[in-house]
Parts: C-alpha cells; sequence; structure tokens
C-alpha cells in the first residue's frame, strides 16, 4: 500500500474514533441575592458545574444525596464534574432556603 494511503487511512480512522466522543461543558451557576442562578438546570454526565459567589456571605452546594458538599466563599469560584445521570437536588446548608436542581442525562 502507497504511504500516501496509508496515511490517508489512518487519518480516517482517526476521525471516525474521535467523532464518538463526548465533549463535556461548563455550566455556570450565580449565588447572588440569597439564591441560586438559574435555580434548574439541564446537564451530562460529565459536565462540570461552575459555582460563582458573587453574594455578600458564603454559600455551600450541597446534594441532598450526599454526592458533594461544596463551600463556596465569597467572590470565589467553585467545580463540580457530574459523575452520574439523575435529578440532583441540592441547597445552601447556611440558607437552607436556598435550593437548586440540576437535571443529569447521559
Amino acid at each position: 500500500m502507497p504511504a500516501t494511503t496509508r496515511c490517508q487511512l489512518v487519518g480516517a480512522l482517526i476521525l471516525v474514533a474521535t467523532t464518538g466522543l463526548a465533549h463535556a461543558d461548563t455550566i455556570q451557576v450565580k449565588l447572588q441575592k440569597l439564591g441560586f442562578v438559574p435555580a434548574e438546570i439541564t446537564a451530562h454526565v460529565g459536565d462540570t458545574i461552575e459555582w460563582v459567589n458573587s453574594d455578600f456571605v458564603a454559600h455551600t452546594a450541597t446534594a441532598r444525596d450526599g454526592a458533594w458538599d461544596v463551600l463556596i466563599p465569597v467572590n470565589t469560584k467553585k467545580t463540580v464534574v457530574l459523575k452520574a445521570e439523575g435529578a440532583v437536588e441540592y441547597y445552601c446548608k447556611f440558607h437552607p432556603n436556598m435550593t437548586g436542581r440540576i437535571l443529569v442525562s447521559k
């Protein structure tokens, strides 16, 4: 097989192999005025949720199922990578009226 044909074949195989790979997104949730904005989001397994605290006090993003518990001080960002599909309800341990929901699919 000529070298040019071999290179084309290898290139085609690489293209086919990488086309099926999923792209993970970063989804930002702001903490402001004692709330999560937006309060409900949709995401995929492997996506990263980035909480940005622009509020005047510290908050947490605490999954009710115990999957994660993130402390987010004032003027900071914290992240969590989603590892399983399903609905994840979360809240702030310091301000339990602050609630959010993430609908995670494959």
